[in-house]
This record gives C-alpha cells, structure tokens and sequence, in this order.
C-alpha cells in the first residue's frame, strides 16, 4: 500500500493562508519516497517578494526554499529528477539558467527532466519564476 503524506516543514515559512501542502510525499513499496513540491516563488520569512523583476536573485532564492523542503524529508537538489519553471519573460532565461548550471552540476549525472513556459503573470506583483520540483528520497 503506498502512504501519502501532505506537508508543510517548520524549516520554511508556511504556505500563503496555509491553503496548500508545500509537499507531496509518496511512501514507495521497497522504501524511498517520491517528493512533489508545490510552485515556489521568491518570498521572505514574511511572505514579501524578494528582488522584485529579478529573475536570477529570485531564482537563488527559490532554490534555497526548495533545498529546505528536501532536506526536511531526507533530500537535496541531487535528488531532483523534474523542475517545472514558470518565467514571466523567456528573455531572463540567461540569468536563470545559470543559477540552474550551478546548483545542478552533480558528477557524472545528467541535469534533471525540466519545462519552461512563459506565463503572462505569477500570482504576486514583482515575481517572476515560479518553480516545481519532483524528487526521490532514499
């Protein structure tokens, strides 16, 4: 039988009116676990957008919420197999892209499945990506 478990971890400011799970976690037959991360955006501690328009500094930071969402269910980025990306504008893929290089560089391992779209807005003034991830946990 497999156990889901919905989650917001206390390591990560909880969702906007804790209206959705920032996790899925799906128990796997065998162990492991298959981790599906609802769509980050680049906010603060207090649910602000951090660098406005800035889609590399947003990008950091977004990568930043997602390794706390991991590690808080026994994961880190080398465990991402998909990255779903919402952009606002394709022109600040440069800029995106290279925070992306750096935070996947694992040896001797492919980079994660991935899709980008652009979208017209995200749900906040000033974000520009919005990012989701799906990961297996050991």
């Amino acid at each position: 039988m497999v156990k889901v478990t919905l989650d917001n971890p206390a390591s990560v400011a909880a969702p906007f009116g804790d209206r959705f799970a920032h996790v899925a976690r799906i128990d796997l037959p065998g162990g492991g676990a298959l981790l599906q991360l609802a769509g980050q955006v680049a906010v603060d501690d207090t649910g602000e957008v951090v660098a406005p328009g800035d889609a590399a500094a947003q990008a950091e930071r977004i990568f930043e919420i997602v390794s706390g969402l991991l590690a808080a269910h026994g994961a880190s980025l080398a465990d991402v197999t998909f990255i779903r990306t919402f952009m606002t504008d394709l022109g600040d893929l440069p800029g995106y892209g290279a925070v992306r290089r750096r935070l996947f560089p694992v040896p001797g391992k492919k980079p994660p499945a991935s899709t980008t779209v652009e979208v017209s807005r995200l749900f906040l003034p000033g974000a520009v990506l919005e990012v989701e991830v799906t990961a297996v946990a050991s």
